[in-house]
């Protein structure tokens, strides 16, 4: 005859909440890595934007200004999606 073992039921419940916490977590961070990664590249596509229509004004000042914002805007967020994905990759 062959021997069975008996399993706890808590053990058990234990491993597979475990498991399922381990996949949570790591479909969290994906989704934040995906998140960061779309918001990043909206945020430089409306300020490539910006600076583009500023540019069509053909006023010298406006465009200076336009380009200092829109710079402004991708240096600020490269600085959040950068410290973020560091936080996510934790």
């Amino acid at each position: 005859m062959a021997t069975q073992t008996k399993t706890d039921p808590i053990e058990t419940a234990t491993a597979k909440v475990a498991e399922f916490n381990e996949k949570a977590t790591e479909n969290g961070k994906k989704a934040g890595a995906a998140y960061l990664d779309s918001y990043e590249k909206a945020v430089v596509q409306f300020a490539d934007s910006y600076e583009k229509a500023a540019g069509a004004s053909k006023v010298e000042w406006v465009q200076t200004l336009a380009a200092t914002q829109a710079d402004f805007a991708r240096e600020v967020t490269k600085a959040y999606t950068s410290a973020a994905r560091e936080l996510v990759a934790q």
